[in-house]
């Protein structure tokens, strides 16, 4: 979406929209969004948070059955529940800025847009702190600790642009806060993509599980071709007509008769 928006920008001859500053020459998302592309604004943004929202209420359902590595304390659940909780405010924060846009409602804009960006910070450090907990108990899953620092360098270069950008903003350096905002918003998409890492146990489990019936079966199969094996042997033992060399063993000759009348 993002890269739609700024192609659609270039495409139209970077045009100079009514939200905009009069110094200001880069548009922030919001400036593209408030005019004629509004309707996949609200489409997509509205589609890529309920995903991710629905993300982690099914990573919680994952670790809840142990297809996941389970939580070992419920301060963990806690922690989990609490990511969910601000995530799904953080969504409502970017729907809502997406409908209330900066061209007709500037104030009520900007406050959604500070509930979009808290909302998944908080979010992003519960679930970082879930994760770091995670990976004392179960250190030989190396996927949590990938993850847990992925998370963490969200987090902090969040945090930092997001400082950038309210400063930046505040000074009336319009054109640096765009791209700021612009920087945010494509590390927001990297950090959505990170969480396939989180799944990857669960398929690999499922995976594994495969294979061992597979081999299960195969194994089964050559049991009970070695016991169908086995018995024609015996059979062939009981008749006396196998031998240690392989050959059949001559029958026994049978019993001159008797010389007594």
């Amino acid at each position: 979406m993002l890269i739609a928006m700024l192609t659609y920008w270039a495409a139209t001859g970077k045009p100079i929209y009514v939200s905009m500053d009069q110094n200001q020459r880069i548009p922030y998302i919001s400036d593209i969004g408030a005019d004629t592309l509004k309707p996949m604004f609200i489409a997509m943004s509205a589609v890529t948070v309920v995903t991710f929202d629905l993300a982690f209420i099914f990573e919680r359902y994952l670790r809840h059955t142990g297809k996941l590595a389970p939580n070992t304390s419920k301060w963990q659940k806690v922690y989990s529940l609490c990511s969910t909780i601000a995530a799904i405010v953080g969504a409502a924060g970017l729907i809502l800025l997406t409908i209330f846009d900066t061209k007709r409602h500037p104030r009520l804009h900007n406050v959604f847009l500070g509930v979009f960006i808290i909302g998944y910070i908080v979010s992003a450090i519960f679930i970082c702190w879930e994760y770091q907990r995670l990976g004392i108990h179960y250190r030989q899953h190396s996927v949590l600790r990938i993850s847990f620092w992925i998370k963490l360098a969200f987090i902090l270069f969040e945090i930092a642009l997001a400082i950038a950008f309210g400063s930046c903003s505040k000074t009336e350096h319009y054109d640096a806060a765009a791209v700021l905002e612009w920087i945010i918003a494509f590390i927001y998409c990297f950090y959505v993509l990170s969480f396939f890492i989180d799944f990857l146990p669960a398929l690999r489990g499922k995976h594994h599980q495969s294979h061992q019936t597979e081999m299960q079966m195969a194994e089964e199969g050559t049991k009970g071709e070695m016991r169908g094996g086995n018995s024609d042997s015996e059979e062939h033992l009981r008749n006396g007509v196998h031998s240690t060399n392989g050959y059949p063993k001559p029958a026994a000759e049978a019993p001159l008769a008797s010389q007594n009348f």
